[in-house]
């Protein structure tokens, strides 16, 4: 039996949990929770649509029950096709996270090949990230390669 299961909307606070554990480790972070409270409604909304373009995978912590160990979320957006990727369905991960107590047990990785999975099933013919230096090992044994293309971002 795999570890690794689809995160339900009682999930919703561990998951926002972990996000923050994410946040707190990127250089600049806000380490500031306020935002949960707003988030969680539309979180648990999105868990709740077991057909739609978002999931979140996520590890039971093994020593504290109701608690996440892991959690990777992500999406499957859409694009004009092109060649090599007709249907234009791209995968996008995000909120990569271990719960400091459970990590090099391999969480991640296992939670990563379900996201992975789930982007093939929905028709997705790449994904993408953003890593962090120390995360950049995990997605390169999986097969992510860095490119070239420089992203750009307008707040609205």
């Amino acid at each position: 039996m795999s570890l690794v299961r689809r995160a339900e909307p009682g999930d919703a606070g561990e998951v926002l949990r972990l996000r923050q554990v994410m946040i707190d480790a990127l250089p600049g972070s806000d380490p500031s929770a306020d935002w949960h409270a707003e988030s969680l409604p539309g979180l648990r909304e999105r868990l709740a649509e077991r057909d739609g373009d978002f999931a979140a995978f996520v590890v039971d912590h093994p020593e504290r029950p109701g608690a996440l160990a892991a959690l990777v979320a992500g999406t499957v957006d859409y694009r004009i096709g092109k060649a090599g990727d007709p249907h234009g369905r791209v995968g996008y991960v995000f909120s990569v996270a271990t719960d400091p107590e459970t990590r090099r047990r391999g969480y991640a990785r296992a939670c990563m090949d379900a996201l992975l999975d789930w982007f093939r099933a929905r028709g997705a013919a790449r994904a993408r990230l953003t890593a962090s230096p120390e995360a950049e090992p995990l997605y390169v044994s999986l097969g992510f390669r860095p490119r070239p293309d420089p992203l750009l971002e307008l707040r609205l």
